[in-house]
């Protein structure tokens, strides 16, 4: 969900809620259900066209716009034929028309309607390459290369490390003991000639 923006994670939730409500809908035949239901679509609706909208996914929201107005146009049909095969004047329609004469209408709407959320929920939900190209394993992408040392500024010499022993029995010099000096005000000492 990283790659969405704030008008994507509500079309999810909105998915989410509509489907709890479908169901609870199912079980009860309440009519606030059915209201709260509608809203949650309607919300989850314009929350997936913003998202498509601001993804530049021009394509999958004509298509949305097809399914939108055929749902438009069967859901009219739909209640046209409805009301006509309930209206009780003779003049209304020239032959008789029945319940079952609209069911088509219906069907189609539903059907628009219900392919219209799906195409613009997917264009909002479904990630772009660029998403993808983020989302592969840092593995793939080879190791880096180990810092390589600074040269040394111009006018000085590298300093290089002293070369160690190749085995442990190399012995090292004796340690040097330090000349003494005469002290300051005193003759230096010397040795008597021998006698002859």
């Amino acid at each position: 969900m990283r790659h969405m923006g704030n008008s994507g994670k509500l079309a999810i939730i909105s998915a989410v809620v509509s489907a709890g409500l479908l169901v609870l809908l199912a079980i009860t035949l309440d009519e606030t259900v059915m209201y709260i239901f509608l809203g949650a679509l309607a919300i989850g609706y314009l929350a997936c066209v913003a998202e498509v909208f601001t993804r530049r996914r021009y394509f999958m929201l004509v298509l949305g716009a097809i399914s939108t107005i055929l749902f438009i146009a069967f859901g009219i049909a739909f209640l046209r034929m409805w009301g006509l095969a309930f209206n009780q004047d003779e003049n209304a329609l020239g032959s008789a028309v029945s319940t079952k004469d609209s069911d088509i209408y219906f069907y189609l709407a539903a059907l628009a309607g219900c392919s219209s959320l799906l195409i613009l929920f997917v264009g909002a939900v479904w990630p772009s390459r660029r998403a993808k190209a983020v989302a592969r394993p840092a593995a793939r992408r080879p190791a880096p290369r180990p810092a390589s040392r600074p040269s040394p500024a111009p006018g000085r010499t590298a300093q290089r490390p002293a070369a160690r022993p190749a085995s442990g029995t190399a012995k090292r010099p004796a340690p040097r003991t330090p000349a003494k000096r005469p002290t300051s005000g005193s003759a230096p000492q010397r040795k008597p000639a021998p006698k002859r």
